[in-house]
C-alpha cells in the first residue's frame, strides 16, 4: 500500500516539473494534466485499471477525430488510468444514465448519429450479469473506451453546437469554450439519483422540454390543415374549415374545449387570440390571411425552427449577467432583466432588410440628451447627395449642417456635384424634436456604430413587423429606459432630465456600472409564462443555418 502511495507522489511530481518547463516554452498552451483533488481521490477511484498502451489500442480500431482522441488520454491521464465507467460491483449508474441520455438525444433529435449497436450489446451484456461481465478484461475495456468516446462526441456536438463558426451565421457574440473533461468528471462521480446540469442556459432547456412536446406530436400525425376559400374568418361565422382550426389550435394547446360544431365562437375567438400572440400576429382574434398561413405550417417546420434555435442557443453563455438589456430582433421586442427575471420590455423598431441590425454584445455605458446625428457616409451617398447636387435648401429644411473637421461651414461653398462616392465632409442633424435619433440616444461602444435611439417617428411601433430602420435600434418609450438606467443615480433625477430635455442643447451621462446589452436572433423561445414563441426569419439567417444543420 505504501509503496502504490509513492508511486502516485511521485508521478505528481514528474507532471509538476514537466509543466513547470514546458510552460516556458512558446508555442501552443496544452491544458495541465493534474487530476482534480476535489474529485479524484484514493477513496472514489475504481478498481479497474487500464494503460496508456489499452487507450492507443482502442484508437486502432475506432475512427475519430484527433480532438475527441486527444479528451479521452488526457481524461485517464488526469485519473491514473482508472475506470470512469465501473466500480467492484459492476457497472455504474452514470454509465446507465449516459446511456438512457443518448437515446433520449437520438428520440428528440431525431439523430442516429451516437445510435451503436456494439455500445448497446456490452452494456446490455453488462446489465444482465454484472459478475460475470467483469472477468472479461477486454471486453470491460472495450465498453469503458466506447462510453469515454462517446461522451466526448457527444458533448461536443450536444453543447457546443453543429456550426463550427457562427460568425459566418451572423451572429458576432463570443461564445465561451465549455470544459468537457470537467462535466465528465461531474458525470461520472455523481451520486445515484441526482442530475448531472448540462452545460447550456435556462433557455435551451426550455426549448429542449417544447421539442419533445412537439416530436409527439409529429409521431401522432401533426395537426390539420385549415382550407377556407373565405379572406377571414370571425365569431358568429359558420364554416367546415373552423372544425379544422379548432382541432389545429386544440393540439397547439391553444383551444382547450373539445369543440366539433362548425360555429365560431368566442371560445375559439379567445383561442385565435392566444396563437396570434404567440406568432407575433396582430392580435384580431380573427383567422385572416396572415393567422391561416401561420397555423398550417406543418409541425416539422416548426420542430426545425425549434431545432435552429437551440443551436443558436448553445452559442450563447450559460449564465447570463443578472442585469442585461435583451433584444430580439425577430421578435422587434427589448427585454429589460434585473436580477436574473425580466423586469419589463418594450416594442422596437430594428433595421430592414438592406440594413439589417447586427447581432452582437456591447456595454451601454451613456445616455445622450439632446443627441446630434452625425449621417453615416452610406446614407449621405445614397439619400442626401442626390438633394444637395440639386441645392442645398434640403440642409435647411432638415436642421442640418456641415462640417469639414471640426469647424461647420457653409453647404454652398461646395461643388456637391463632384462626389460620386464618398463625401469628405460631415453632415449631422441638429437637436430637436425633428431629429431623427429624437431626443435622447444610448451609446454602448462597438465597431458596428449601432445604438439604441428615440424617435420622432411613433407611426410603426403598433405595427406587428417594425423592420423599418438604417440598422440601429429605435425605442417605443425612450423615456422609460432612461429613468430605469438612472434610477440610482443620485445627480440625474427624473426632474433634472427633463429640464435638459426642454432645452436643444446636447449634453452626455455616464451610466454607472455600464449594463450589458444582448442583440440576439431568436424565431423561437419560450416566453416567461411558459407558451412557445415563432417568429419569421427576418434576415434569412434560419435558412443559411438550415443549410448548414440539415443540409437544405
Amino acid at each position: 500500500m505504501l509503496k502504490g502511495k509513492k508511486v502516485v507522489i511521485l508521478f505528481c511530481i514528474v507532471l509538476t516539473v514537466v509543466g513547470s518547463v514546458t510552460s516556458c516554452k512558446k508555442g501552443k498552451k496544452r491544458r495541465s494534466l493534474l487530476p482534480d483533488s476535489s474529485i479524484y481521490s484514493s477513496q472514489n477511484f475504481a478498481d479497474i485499471l487500464l494503460d496508456s498502451n489499452v487507450v492507443n489500442k482502442f484508437f486502432t480500431t475506432v475512427s475519430t477525430e484527433d480532438t475527441i482522441r486527444e479528451e479521452v488520454k488526457e481524461f485517464y491521464s488526469r485519473r491514473y488510468y482508472q475506470s470512469a465507467w465501473f466500480n467492484k460491483d459492476g457497472i455504474s449508474n452514470a454509465a446507465q444514465n449516459f446511456h438512457s441520455q443518448l437515446k433520449n438525444y437520438t428520440y428528440d433529435f431525431a439523430d442516429s448519429s451516437f445510435q451503436n449497436v456494439e455500445l448497446d450489446n456490452l452494456i446490455a451484456s453488462a446489465e444482465s450479469d454484472e459478475k460475470d461481465f467483469l472477468k472479461r478484461k477486454a471486453e470491460v475495456q472495450r465498453l469503458e473506451l466506447l462510453l469515454t468516446t462517446t461522451f466526448f462526441n457527444y458533448a461536443i456536438k450536444a453543447y457546443g453546437g453543429i456550426t463550427k463558426n457562427p460568425l459566418d451565421l451572423e451572429w458576432f457574440i463570443p461564445r465561451k469554450k465549455k470544459n468537457y473533461q470537467s462535466l465528465l468528471d461531474s458525470l461520472v462521480s455523481m451520486d445515484q439519483g441526482v442530475k448531472v446540469r448540462e452545460p447550456v442556459n435556462v433557455y435551451y432547456l426550455r426549448l429542449k422540454e417544447k421539442l419533445r412536446i412537439y416530436r409527439n406530436i409529429e409521431r401522432k400525425g401533426g395537426w390539420p390543415k385549415v382550407i377556407t376559400a373565405k379572406k377571414q374568418l370571425a365569431v358568429g361565422d359558420r364554416d367546415t374549415s373552423i372544425l379544422a382550426a379548432k382541432q389545429n389550435l386544440f393540439i397547439t394547446g391553444d383551444f382547450s374545449i373539445k369543440d366539433t360544431s362548425l360555429t365560431f365562437t368566442d371560445s375559439l375567438r379567445s383561442a385565435v387570440v392566444r396563437f396570434q400572440k404567440r406568432m407575433g400576429l396582430k392580435e384580431s382574434g380573427k383567422i385572416d390571411v396572415a393567422t391561416l398561413k401561420e397555423m398550417n405550417q406543418p409541425v416539422q417546420f416548426r420542430i426545425n425552427q425549434i431545432m435552429l434555435n437551440m443551436e443558436r442557443l448553445r452559442w450563447v453563455p450559460e449564465e447570463l449577467e443578472k442585469d442585461h438589456l435583451l433584444i430580439n430582433i425577430p421578435e422587434y421586442m427589448l427585454h429589460v432583466f434585473e436580477n436574473g427575471k425580466q423586469a419589463w420590455q418594450m416594442n422596437v423598431v430594428v433595421g430592414k432588410t438592406a440594413s439589417q441590425t447586427t447581432i452582437f454584445k456591447g456595454n451601454l455605458s451613456t445616455i445622450v440628451l439632446n443627441p446630434y446625428w452625425n449621417i453615416p457616409q452610406s446614407i449621405i451617398r445614397n439619400e442626401i447627395l442626390p438633394q444637395l447636387q440639386r441645392g442645398t435648401g434640403y440642409l435647411t429644411r432638415n436642421n442640418m449642417e456641415v462640417l469639414s473637421g471640426n469647424k461647420v461651414i457653409n453647404p454652398s461653398s461646395v461643388d456637391w456635384s463632384a462626389y460620386s462616392k464618398n463625401v469628405p465632409y460631415i453632415i449631422r442633424q441638429k437637436p430637436g424634436d425633428k431629429n431623427s435619433l429624437g431626443k435622447m440616444k444610448f451609446l454602448f461602444p462597438n465597431s458596428y456604430n449601432i445604438y439604441l435611439h428615440d424617435t420622432p417617428s411613433k407611426g410603426h411601433f403598433g405595427d406587428s413587423k417594425r423592420a423599418f430602420s438604417h440598422g440601429c435600434i429605435r425605442l417605443s418609450d425612450p423615456k422609460k429606459l432612461a429613468f430605469y438606467l438612472l434610477r440610482n443615480n443620485g445627480e440625474w433625477n427624473q426632474e433634472k432630465v427633463n429640464e435638459v430635455l426642454e432645452t436643444d442643447k446636447e449634453t452626455g451621462i455616464k451610466v454607472s456600472p455600464t449594463i450589458p446589452v444582448y442583440i440576439v436572433y431568436f424565431t423561437s423561445w419560450v416566453d416567461t409564462s411558459g407558451k412557445i414563441n415563432f417568429r419569421n426569419d427576418l434576415y434569412g439567417l434560419d435558412a443559411k443555418l438550415s443549410a448548414e444543420i440539415f443540409g437544405q
